[in-house]
């Protein structure tokens, strides 16, 4: 990393840009006003006085109503918020999204600090300050939402495989899927590269929390798996611009119509071919993290409703794109177009560009432009980097192992 060589100008330059980020996160009109925190601290409330969850709404920016749509399993966890004032709900909120991001911070960047013997705390104040500046990082912020601890519980079990340790994956996982659905796609990553006892873990873990919820709340576990999964309305509108997946493209195409169930099919289809063939290229390889930041990205394109806030799930990815930029042993044209892609990429996620299209995506600007983060994903989807068992270092110092076990 070039920089200051000296103590204090390191410090000055940290300084410096940590006041620069802060004064933007202050006074930048970005901020969401802790909405889905809201409806999760409401909704909780309404199902402690009333002993429903799922039919509670609040009227959100896009004429939409929107209410509670995770698992029961979501609402159990979430339901000591209850005991909270909202001042301390939103506190302990910023809390754990600040530990996951420390978390999130030193299994994807610690290893190419090390590895470069770059200075520990200027790297990492540096790589939290573009971090923070990350729209789908802000979002999860100032929405109060939990992707970022989705994230981490997913990544441990990247890490336990990466480790060696793989005999105690899937918790995590499993934790995840049984909180949001999205997660469950990893469990398909498990079974594609042939981790049966970490798929068998995952699927196990899943369905425990799940008849937990289920015997604890029987009425929510109802209504939820037989009513309120199948409703896509309580989730938002499906052509508004924050909505960056496959069928986000195709409802700004035809709206004010709903998009074609069979079409949406046939793209999901294809991308989850291009998945299935690129992550078991990357295990057999060695390269774990490549394999799990290509499924997080796949999530992101095949689920109905993408919002800019679950773009978290493409930190991986981006942290895979940059370190094959760094490595010492690629050929000097390949590592500057690496990390110009990278830089195009990061700049373009920081840039909030697809809501200059939130009133009219027509035209081909406007198809261009409004799924800006989907031509993204794409693009990671296709032509992410993979890199063989001696040179990736996402998450460990440790080699990988070099094939499926």
């Amino acid at each position: 990393m070039t920089g200051p060589t000296s103590s204090r100008g390191r410090l000055v330059l940290a300084l410096a840009l940590t006041v620069a980020v802060a004064l933007f996160l202050a006074f930048v009109p970005l901020h969401r006003h802790w909405f889905d925190l809201n409806v999760y601290y409401d909704a909780v409330g309404h199902w402690m006085r009333d002993g429903r969850i799922y039919d509670f709404t609040i009227p959100g920016a896009d004429g939409a109503d929107y209410g509670f749509t995770y698992p029961p399993f979501a609402a159990l966890c979430m339901l000591p918020m209850a005991l909270f004032t909202w001042p301390a709900a939103i506190t302990l909120s910023m809390v754990l999204n600040v530990a996951a991001s420390a978390t999130l911070l030193a299994w994807l960047i610690g290893p190419i600090v090390r590895r470069h013997g770059w200075n520990k705390w200027f790297a990492f104040v540096v790589a939290a300050c573009l971090f923070v500046l990350l729209e789908p990082v802000r979002d999860t912020f100032s929405f109060g939402q939990v992707n970022l601890l989705l994230l981490v519980l997913v990544l441990f079990d990247a890490w336990l495989l990466s480790t060696g340790r793989g005999r105690f994956a899937g918790c995590g996982i499993g934790l995840a899927a049984a909180i949001k659905l999205t997660p469950a796609i990893f469990i398909g990553y498990l079974l594609i590269t042939r981790r049966w006892r970490a798929a068998a873990t995952a699927t196990a873990t899943a369905a425990a929390a799940t008849l937990l919820a289920l015997a604890v709340a029987p009425g929510a576990s109802r209504v939820y798996w037989t009513e309120a999964l199948w409703d896509t309305d309580r989730i938002g509108v499906l052509s508004y611009v924050s909505n960056q997946s496959w069928e986000g493209v195709l409802a700004r195409l035809v709206d004010p119509v709903p998009p074609s169930g069979v079409v949406w099919a046939l793209g999901v289809l294809a991308v989850l071919a291009v998945w299935a063939y690129r992550v078991r290229s990357a295990v057999a390889i060695g390269d774990e993290r490549a394999g799990f930041a290509l499924t997080g990205v796949t999530a992101c394109l095949i689920s109905p409703i993408t919002w800019v806030h679950h773009l978290v799930w493409l930190i991986p990815a981006l942290a895979v794109l940059v370190d094959s930029g760094l490595r010492p042993d690629a050929p000097p044209a390949r590592r500057r177009l690496l990390l110009q892609v990278g830089a195009v990429v990061y700049v373009l996620l920081c840039s909030s560009v697809v809501w200059l299209w939130r009133f009219d995506s027509t035209g081909v600007d406007g198809f261009l432009g409004s799924n800006t983060y989907v031509w993204i994903c794409l693009g990671l989807l296709i032509a992410l980097p993979l890199r063989g068992a001696r040179s990736a270092t996402m998450l460990s110092q440790e080699p990988y192992p070099a094939r499926i076990p």
